[in-house]
This record gives structure tokens, C-alpha cells and sequence, in this order.
């Protein structure tokens, strides 16, 4: 991957931090990708799926991303980068839904279209666009499974949420929310976490989506109370991490993990049982989607209308488990395997 010159436009901590990737073609219609990091194998897909989708239409496409989930300073220097570029649109997975708001009203302002990927924005309307998985419908599925599982065990079930930063990104919120609605949890407030009364919750903690972060939070709740038996993790990377502080203590087998990303990796852990159920979405067709309209916006200034009856474009997402749930529809690890990315 080529890294691009940003002309001395932006200078400082923020600058190096973020990483370009050169154009797909020489053409008039630029076209900028901002992810939260460039590890996680659902970003460096959806990459993937833009660059492809770049070189097809002969779209100039530049890529940039943080060094960690919650780097929002670094996507707002990519923003202000591709406003001086002269790019006709944006597609952005936010790290920060609501701080990044005044950068993309910035960009919109220099007569750039912004889509967001993956993750709305806070107000979801600040972008021009919304395409993702729906994720209060990706937590549901993961929460009615783990209740079905469960069986009457539920109804005394000691639950654990790993989530992803303190900022509470709409994915984050989304996610959870629908876990508790699909297990028959008041969530309370829908666009907070943690403010729930249930007494089946022991508790929150956030993981920034990786691993360590997953085993980190898990220890932390496991001192909490010990017996807990259900674990909702915001992504495959921290499932893995809490599996792996459970193992650590002898906990593997007393405790059922649900997740969402729906990567091969994550698939793979399904299979083998260290995850029980993951819901799975589709980012390359994500990034793929958003350089199409991007392009339309550029050729005829028409913006992408969402799903019908959604307030955003809906990417689809299945549940993927080896063991099914009765009243919960389902694809087994053969199928989630022919679908996974990453």
C-alpha cells in the first residue's frame, strides 16, 4: 500500500496515524475511505471491497485509518485531507459517531456527499447516507438464540457485556440494545448503555474490539461475580479474548458467548465452540455499495436511498450457529464459511 502526501495540510500526532492507500485509477471522481483501524479483518475487507469496486468504475479512491478503534482525532485530519483533495465523497466508519459530526458537516459544506459505513452517525442524518448491517436486528438474533438456549436457565442467567469504547458508538449501542430486547431485557434509555435494571446484568466493560481488550474486560467482570454464565461480546476479536481469560480460570465450558462480525476467523470459532452463535454482515458489499453511489453522486448529484421502511441502505446480516434455536432463524458454519470474509 502506497501512503499518500497530505502537502504539510496537517502536521502533528494526528498526521501519523493515518494510512493511505494511492488511487485505483487516474480518473476525475475522487473517493476517500476512512475506517477505524486497518487490523481488524472486517475493515481491511471492506477496504477490499472498495478498492475493487474503485478500479472497476474508475474511481480514484484514498484510504486512510486510525491506529486503534476510537481514533477520532485521526479521522478527522483524513477528513480535513480529503476536503483539500478536492474528493466528491466520503465513506466513513466512525470512531466517534456524534464527535465527528462537525467534520463531516465540514466536508458536506465543501460539496461532498458522506456515507457512513458500518456505524451511524449521531444524529444518524448528519451523514448523506447510512450503509450497514442492521445492528439492533444483529443483536436481536444473538439475544432471542442465547435466551433459546438457555431455556428456563435464562430467566436467572448472569449476563456480561463487552463493549467497544466509553464514547458509545451508535454500533456499540445498537448492538447491545438488541441483545437485551432478543433475551427479554428492558433496555431502558435505547440509545444508552448501562443504565439498565435488570438483575441479570452483572455489569459492562469495554474492550476497543480486540483481544487483549476482550481478555481484559472479561477478567474484569469475572472479579465482579465469578458465575457468570453469559457473555455478549461487540465483535469476534474481543469473543476470542474473553474465551481466552475464561480458559484461563477453567471457565470455558460454563460460559456461552454471542458476538457479531461474521469474519471467517469468527466463523471458525463458532465451529469449534468457542463462540455459540455470531450474527454475520457483509462489509465488503458495504464498501462496494458506497463507491457506486459516490460515483452516481458525482455523475448525476442523486444521494442513495435507504431500504424500505429503514431510515438507512440495510446490508443484510445472518445468524450463524451450529446449534439452531427454535423461532430463530439460522445459517450453520458450512454456509456462514461460504459467506465469511477476512
Amino acid at each position: 500500500m502506497h501512503k499518500s502526501t497530505l502537502g504539510g495540510l496537517i502536521l502533528g500526532a494526528a498526521t501519523a496515524a493515518l494510512m493511505t492507500a494511492t488511487s485505483a485509477s487516474a480518473a476525475d471522481v475522487t473517493a476517500c475511505l476512512i475506517t477505524k483501524t486497518d487490523t481488524n479483518p472486517f475493515f481491511v475487507k471492506m477496504k477490499e471491497g472498495a478498492e475493487k469496486k474503485a478500479a472497476e468504475l474508475g474511481v480514484t479512491l484514498k484510504t486512510f485509518a486510525g491506529k486503534v478503534d476510537g481514533d477520532h482525532d485521526s479521522q478527522v485530519a483524513a477528513i480535513e485531507a480529503c476536503i483539500a483533495d478536492g474528493a466528491k465523497g466520503i465513506l466513513i466508519a466512525a470512531s466517534d459517531t456524534k464527535a465527528i459530526v462537525d467534520a463531516v458537516k465540514k466536508a458536506q459544506a465543501a460539496g461532498m456527499v458522506v456515507i457512513a459505513l458500518d456505524t451511524p452517525l449521531d444524529p444518524a442524518d448528519a451523514a448523506d447516507a447510512t450503509f450497514a448491517t442492521d445492528n439492533l436486528e444483529a443483536g436481536k438474533l444473538i439475544g432471542a438464540w442465547a435466551a433459546a438456549t438457555m431455556g428456563e436457565g435464562a430467566k436467572t442467567a448472569k449476563i456480561g457485556f463487552l463493549d467497544l469504547t466509553p464514547s458509545q458508538p451508535t454500533v456499540d449501542v445498537l448492538r447491545d440494545q438488541g441483545f437485551m430486547i432478543g433475551f427479554g431485557i428492558d433496555p431502558k434509555d435505547a440509545n444508552k448503555i448501562g443504565d439498565e435494571d435488570d438483575p441479570r446484568i452483572v455489569g459492562h466493560d469495554v474492550t476497543n474490539g480486540n483481544e487483549e481488550g476482550g481478555r481484559k474486560a472479561m477478567e474484569n467482570l469475572l472479579q465482579k461475580d465469578p458465575d457468570i454464565n453469559v457473555i455478549h461480546t461487540i465483535n469476534e476479536p474481543a469473543a476470542v479474548g474473553a474465551y481466552q481469560a475464561l480458559k484461563a480460570v477453567g471457565k470455558e465450558n460454563d460460559v456461552l458467548i454471542v458476538s457479531v462480525d461474521g469474519g471467517c476467523p469468527g466463523v471458525a470459532a463458532v465451529k469449534e465452540g468457542v463462540i455459540g452463535a455470531t450474527s454475520q454482515q457483509y462489509p465488503l458489499q458495504m464498501a462496494a455499495l458506497g463507491v457506486e453511489a459516490i460515483k452516481k453522486w458525482a455523475d448525476t448529484g442523486e444521494k442513495p436511498q435507504p431500504t424500505p421502511g429503514k431510515s438507512f441502505f440495510d446490508t443484510g446480516v445472518n445468524l450463524v450457529t451450529d446449534k439452531p434455536a427454535a423461532g430463530v432463524p439460522s445459517i450453520d458454519t458450512t454456509k456462514g464459511t461460504e459467506l465469511c470474509w477476512g
